[in-house]
């Protein structure tokens, strides 16, 4: 039987890869003018695996018993997280110059990489150690 904590721990995990998958397709896709990245199931793809991640993120910790305030490597997931978000608005913007949301994009994949990585190793500072 496998225990909540793992079970919990594959859903993350499985939520983090779809939502990676989104974000880079969706990137690909506003680049190349696509209209279905603003699709009613481009949406509701997007808010479901975000969901699921953010779900089970907070019920992962609760069942650990880890919080942010005692352990800093999720302090530095949380503050990544916030720093990937606003990159990845900027990055889908089509009102901005493609420079601009090209280097957004490729800023927001190098923070989810560093989110990962301080996952990965519970150290704040991941692969930048």
């Amino acid at each position: 039987m496998v225990s909540p904590s793992a079970l919990l721990k594959q859903i993350h995990v499985g939520a983090v890869v779809l939502s990676l998958a989104g974000f880079f397709a969706r990137g690909l896709g506003s680049f190349a003018h696509g209209a279905w990245i603003s699709s009613r199931a481009a949406r509701r793809y997007r808010d479901s695996v975000d969901t699921v991640l953010l779900v089970s993120a907070i019920a992962l910790a609760y069942v650990l018993g880890v919080s942010p305030l005692a352990h800093p490597w999720l302090a530095a997931k949380i503050v990544g997280l916030l720093a990937y978000i606003v990159l990845g608005v900027v990055a889908l913007r089509a009102d901005l110059p493609l420079p601009a949301r090209l280097a957004a994009w490729l800023a927001a994949l190098g923070v989810f990489g560093y989110i990962v990585s301080v996952a990965l190793t519970k150290d704040p500072l991941g692969f930048l150690r």
